[in-house]
């Protein structure tokens, strides 16, 4: 009897979803300073734009990759103190995950995760470049992925509907 216990247990356990983070990397990092050196003359304290993007894409059955970029742009004026751009990757094994949150997941749970990985390489170098330190703030990822499921639905309902050529009688609507 126990052996029998076991084998279903083990059988169970082959169909048990799981969610792993197999690797973490900087995909792209560039910074510039446009107006070296004469923009450290300036007394102005510098303007802030923060812009984030999500990705992923399917690498194999079970891998993906995520990955949040970044890209912050601070101005003096019209001048432009600094621009620097990241991306932070991740490959992330995902095993019997219901298809219905395989989406949830990489947009939501998988960028929560990278995020500290990019705040901290975008912080270094910003740091190593001799310039004033930024710290980016906490983000919740959550609303960003509502945010974009609203705009895509939004989006979908604008497109006019295709003509299909096909003539309705009057008084019958398309649906």
């Amino acid at each position: 009897m126990s052996q029998e216990n076991s084998a279903a247990g083990n059988a169970e356990q082959g169909n048990a979803p799981a969610f792993n983070l197999q690797r973490v990397y900087i995909k792209d990092l560039s910074l510039e300073l446009p107006h070296a050196p004469e923009i450290f003359l300036e007394q102005e304290s510098p303007s802030v734009e923060v812009n984030i993007g999500i990705a992923a894409q399917r690498l194999s059955e079970v891998l993906y990759e995520s990955a949040v970029t970044i890209t912050v742009t601070t101005k003096i004026e019209d001048k432009v103190l600094y621009l620097i751009e990241a991306t932070q990757g991740g490959i992330f094994q995902l095993t019997n995950i219901p298809e219905d949150q395989v989406d949830p997941l990489l947009g939501i749970v998988c960028p929560s995760m990278l995020y500290p990985y990019l705040r901290a390489n975008v912080a270094d170098a910003i740091t190593r470049a001799s310039l004033p330190p930024l710290h980016l703030t906490d983000v919740n990822f959550q609303a960003l992925y509502q945010q974009r499921l609203e705009q895509a639905q939004q989006e979908a309902q604008q497109q006019p509907q295709e003509d299909s050529g096909i003539i309705l009688p009057p008084g019958t609507t398309r649906q």
